[in-house]
This record gives structure tokens, sequence and C-alpha cells, in this order.
């Protein structure tokens, strides 16, 4: 059976270059997964973005001022999509964590040659469920 070398996450250091990937879900307590039951149909309009946009990921019950104990805050989250839906989720925690892992670059005698080797890129430990149908929304 083939073995493949798995490293921790490194540090980035300060002025490190940006990625043009999207970021991972960011919640207020850490990364986390989206969960939909159903597909999403997002508009292909021109845009200079490598990604599309789904859209805007709002936690209404949120505070800093809180306490990290205080988890009231994930009962309720709202995914808006484009202008007209609205949808109503719930931050839950994973039973198990997951770690989204990629290749490493490995350099030989000063080539850089891509190696049978894996390195940890984030931990994710939540994910956000949206098990209800949207809601349209309204331009008011």
């Amino acid at each position: 059976m083939p073995t493949i070398p798995l490293h921790p996450r490194p540090s980035l250091p300060v002025n490190a270059p940006s990625n043009h990937l999207p970021p991972l879900l960011q919640t207020p307590t850490g990364l986390a997964i989206i969960e939909i039951q159903g597909t999403i149909k997002a508009s292909t309009s021109s845009s200079t973005l490598p990604y599309t946009p789904i859209g805007k990921l709002i936690f209404p019950d949120y505070s800093s001022h809180n306490p990290p104990s205080d988890t009231t805050w994930m009962k309720r989250v709202y995914l808006f999509v484009g202008q007209h839906q609205k949808l109503t989720g719930e931050v839950k925690a994973l039973p198990k964590p997951l770690a989204v892992v990629r290749k490493r670059v490995v350099c030989e005698r000063g080539d850089l040659v891509e190696g049978e080797e894996l390195e940890v890129v984030e931990v994710v430990r939540f994910k956000i469920v949206f098990s209800q149908r949207p809601e349209p929304v309204g331009n008011a």
C-alpha cells in the first residue's frame, strides 16, 4: 500500500501573496461548510472575479461583545441568494472535524517538482445547514 506524507499547516508570512481562490467559509468562531438541500442557480453575469459569488451570509444574533461560550447566535443564519431569495439555517458542530488538504510542491535540487506529499490547509469544525425552502425577499 503506498503512503503519502501529510504535513501540518505552515505558518504564513505577514506579506504572503493572496490566493485568487475564494476563501473558505468563515463563521465568527471558525471555518464551516454549507449544507443546502437543493440547487443554487447563480446568474452567469460577466464578472471579473475568478469565481461566481453565490450570496451574502449574515449572522443576525452574533455580537463580539458576547462571551465565546454564548452559542445562541448559531441558531439563526441567513444566506441571501441574489436580491430575491433568503435561506434561513443554523450552525452545527461537526461530529468530527474535517481537514482541507492540498498537494504540496516539493523542491528537488533547485527544480520545483510536484511530489506525492500533502499539507493541511485548514481544519473545518462547523457546518451551516439550510434545510428549508428559500423565502422571497422584496425590494423595499
